[in-house]
């Protein structure tokens, strides 16, 4: 049985993916922010376990963790929590720009170094749902931007590095997909928001699970999901 551990289980992609893991019989580690969000989720999936840590301090993550039972192994760690706040780059405010930083980049950095132990003994793998702001980034999206082509970076040098122990390592980069996220971001931008638009959060999921079932002679390093509507 695999091992999952996945950040933004909560909603959109994150519980897509979560739940059809579940579903099949592997093993989740749902992060949650706090207490309360965690006993949400493991309700909503009877079975799973929780980790509590916020993303938004990095820093305090792993002492979080000191204080919680991690998995022994790990075969994928599923970074899909992501945060968004829109504004250009004359009236953006350095706080604004840290939490998106913080939460989009550097959680995900550390948590990779505390989960790399047991990704190396498992040869398991890595998956950052990045964001088509990632590749391109427009007017109104340069701290989004900014930390999701961090973020490409991050998983770039990642699986240069780690490709010799047998730990793989994608990007997936999905355009507008329906979900909370894409709620607010429509309400920042003023426009109404009709999810039949956008992509459903189960089609990026597939996409997600197809490059974890991947057989192991390859890897998907990089994967563009764009609306077909």
């Amino acid at each position: 049985m695999a091992t999952h551990v996945i950040t933004g289980a909560g909603s959109g992609i994150g519980a897509a993916v979560a739940r059809r893991l579940h579903e099949r019989g592997d093993e989740i580690v749902l992060h949650a922010r706090d207490a309360g969000r965690a006993k949400e989720l493991a309700a909503a999936h009877p079975g799973a376990k929780t980790l509590v840590g916020d993303l938004a301090d990095p820093e305090k993550l792993s002492w979080a963790f000191s204080h919680q039972t991690l998995p022994d192994r790990v075969d994928s760690l599923l970074h899909i929590a992501g945060v968004v706040d829109l504004g250009t780059v004359g009236d953006l405010t350095p706080k604004t720009w840290r939490h998106q930083l913080a939460v989009n980049l550097i959680a995900p950095a550390e948590l990779t170094r505390l989960f790399l132990p047991q990704l190396r003994v498992a040869q398991g793998q890595v998956v950052f749902v990045n964001s088509g702001s990632g590749l391109n980034a427009h007017a109104g999206w340069s701290a989004y931007g900014a930390s999701k082509h961090g973020l490409k970076a991050l998983a770039d040098a990642l699986r240069q590095e780690e490709h010799a122990n047998g730990v793989r390592v994608t990007s997936v980069y999905p355009g507008r997909t329906a979900s909370p996220m894409q709620a607010k971001v429509h309400q920042q931008e003023g426009k109404e928001y009709d999810p039949s638009k956008w992509i459903d959060p189960e089609s990026v999921a597939t996409t997600i699970l197809t490059a974890l079932d991947l057989p192991r002679d390859a890897e998907i390093n990089d994967l563009t999901v764009r609306p077909g509507r």
